[in-house]
């Protein structure tokens, strides 16, 4: 039988910063940056914040309440064991319908799970392969 999935949250800025450094995501009304910690312990790391642009106090709590959940959800079906997540409100999470909101988050988390060079369903951004600029002189 194997041990339970250990959660541990995030509550520092280094942390915080540590996990801005990995990669990140971004759908509908939350992103979630992942930082591969690699250092042999199996637990996940969890942090939650939200900017003064999502709205006054009040809103900021409510959507990071929010966050909080849909991640105790979903974190032991689609997070990774030795990583860090930084889960990010937008302007939406506060408002948004629940089920959507948990399907951003699923998503989210699934995408980060899955690494780079298996994601081929992302086409390269137009600009990034023609070398030319749409800015006038």
């Amino acid at each position: 039988m194997s041990d339970p999935l250990q959660i541990k949250r995030l509550l520092r800025r280094p942390q915080f910063l540590a996990a801005a450094k990995g990669v990140s995501e971004a759908r509908g009304a939350v992103v979630i940056q992942r930082l591969d910690r690699g250092d042999g312990s199996a637990h996940i790391g969890l942090g939650f914040t939200a900017t003064r642009k999502v709205g006054g106090a009040v809103v900021r709590n409510r959507a990071k309440r929010r966050l909080r959940q849909a991640a105790r959800l979903m974190i032991a079906q689609h997070g990774r064991p030795g990583s860090d997540y930084v889960f990010i409100a937008r302007m939406g999470t506060a408002d948004r319908p629940w089920d959507r909101l948990l399907d951003d988050v699923k998503s989210t988390l699934t995408r980060l799970a899955t690494p780079k060079t298996e994601r081929a369903d992302r086409p390269s951004h137009p600009r990034a392969s023609s070398g030319q600029d749409d800015r006038t002189p």
